[in-house]
């Protein structure tokens, strides 16, 4: 019978603990390498497994536990880096200080040597 129980909890602790995943795809504004490394470093928080953001695409896929993080929190983590997401304008100063080439709205990114 100890047994029985012993499963039984086990059961219950491990349906519990088990992540809900989800995977989304947001439109986030950029335009290089270094833009890449900002966008996924500001998307890397708590509850999130991983983030790949796509320059041709102009956008981010994160895959999330959903019960410790929203894809709103990640948006605007993203945003606070002066990147502008689906959802959410980027932090003006953020955006302000980000280096010329990544400056979005400009429509370019000057070519660095070597790109």
């Amino acid at each position: 019978m100890k047994t029985i129980s012993l499963w039984a909890t086990c059961l219950l602790f491990s349906v519990k603990l088990q992540a809900q995943v989800a995977t989304a795809t947001v439109s986030v504004k950029g335009n290089c390498d270094e833009c890449k490394e900002r966008i996924e470093n500001a998307a890397d928080i708590k509850g999130v497994k991983n983030a790949t953001w796509d320059e041709h695409a102009q956008a981010i896929t994160v895959t999330y536990d959903t019960k410790k993080v929203t894809l709103g929190q990640i948006e605007k983590a993203i945003a606070a880096s002066g990147h502008e997401t689906t959802h959410e304008k980027p932090d003006l100063k953020a955006y302000n200080g980000l280096p010329s080439c990544c400056k979005y709205e400009s429509g370019s990114c000057g070519k660095k040597e070597g790109r």
